[in-house]
């Protein structure tokens, strides 16, 4: 079937499939789902997060995502992108009315879930995460079948009713062949701002205890902390406004066991540049420069620069040419909106209003997070000119 061809084809290019579960909500499932993928993301790795919690939908809103799912030149529906190496796909994404109740029996949910998979543009992926709702009915079963070599990762807190409804998630996993990578115990202790004391808000040690019972693999234990709570209900990271914190940095923990034992997360950082170039400096006008330069970056170091001539100019040709060279970035001085929609479809960050210096000093600008985008060059009236059609 065409829909089993789609979905094969989208899965041989992911790398890793984690399916993170809970045996009853409230556990902060979606919370760990999200800041794994953030970590990971951050340390270069390309990471995709699939929210296929059909009825509570909230992983946009905790990104501070908005807006809906475009469709590509393939009728592909194109990821929100958080950031260069973060991909996300929700339900909530596809729905005008953020608020609409989603009223679907399982088949309905099942196709969707297939859907997801196989009609998104994720492209290639080290880590695809997909949230699931709490329970074990028709999303984690779809998932389990759609995707035979996803491994769950299971959050619970130690509170015994949670552990008691995490038995059921294990022996689903059990059933269906999933292998288990590992539980994570979530709320594990909350220590006090004012006395430094730790107050185990719901008991302690149950998550750990019951890895060694079940003979699974013990991820580890993440700390109470109110600030997640106001960094979700606001759209706003956590890592980075809270890179210090202990919750923090158990996630790099749990991001370096999830990359591999002992892993320190040392993966090759590349990116590519292109800017639009004359007489070796960036040219005001994006869509009809002479010259491009290209130039490669590992580990925040230029290893290589090359200058390329771009297709003759016709609508929308630029970006598809960029992107078919693995262009990250893109640095310019003015560009019509439509060329920078055409872009972002592509995966590609646009930075406009970029000074007229030489391509090296931009892309280390760029790297070291000093180059703003300024005013945009192009005046608005003449897109042509700025690959605006």
């Amino acid at each position: 079937m065409e829909e089993e061809a789609s979905v094969r084809e989208s899965l041989e290019k992911i790398k890793n499939k984690l399916l993170v579960m809970s045996g009853k909500g409230g556990v902060g499932k979606t919370s760990v789902s999200v800041n794994l993928s953030l970590v990971l993301a951050a340390r270069g790795f390309k990471v995709g997060l699939m929210d296929v919690d059909i009825h509570g939908p909230d992983i946009p809103r905790m990104l501070g995502l908005s807006g809906m799912i475009g469709v590509d030149e393939h009728q592909k529906m194109v990821p929100m992108s958080y950031s260069e190496n973060l991909k996300v796909v929700s339900i909530e994404s596809l729905i005008l009315d953020k608020d609409q109740a989603i009223i679907w029996r399982g088949p309905k949910k099942n196709a969707a879930i297939k859907q997801f998979i196989g009609d998104v543009a994720w492209g290639e992926l080290d880590y695809l995460i997909i949230d699931s709702p709490p329970g074990t009915g028709d999303e984690p079963l779809t998932v389990a079948q759609t995707i035979p070599d996803a491994k769950a990762i299971i959050v619970t807190t130690p509170q015994e009713i949670s552990l008691a409804d995490v038995r059921k998630s294990i022996n689903f996993c059990k059933a269906l062949s999933i292998e288990i990578f590992g539980i994570i115990e979530n709320m594990s202790g909350f220590t006090c701002p004012n006395c430094g004391t730790m107050v185990y808000l719901f008991g302690s040690g149950g998550g750990e205890q019951m890895s060694g019972s079940f003979e699974i693999p013990f991820l580890g234990k993440i700390p109470f902390d109110t600030r997640m709570v106001l960094c979700a209900d606001s759209g706003t990271s956590f890592q980075e406004k809270f890179a210090d914190a202990q919750v923090a940095k158990v996630f790099t923990e749990l991001a370096e066991k999830i990359a591999g034992k002992n892993s320190t997360l040392r993966r090759t950082h590349q990116m590519k540049f292109a800017i639009p170039t004359e007489n070796g400096k960036l040219t005001a006008h994006f869509g009809h420069c002479i010259e491009f330069a290209l130039l490669d970056v590992e580990n925040n170091k230029i290893i290589k620069k090359e200058i390329a001539v771009p297709p003759p100019h016709e609508p929308g040709v630029l970006p598809k040419w960029l992107g078919q060279l693995k262009v990250n970035v893109v640095i310019a001085g003015g560009m019509g909106p439509r060329a920078v929609d055409l872009l972002k479809e592509q995966g590609i960050v646009v930075i406009i209003g970029a000074p007229i210096e030489t391509p090296e000093t931009l892309v280390m600008g760029y790297l070291n997070k000093t180059l703003d985008g300024g005013k945009n060059l192009c005046d608005g009236g003449d897109h042509h000119n700025c690959g605006g059609h």
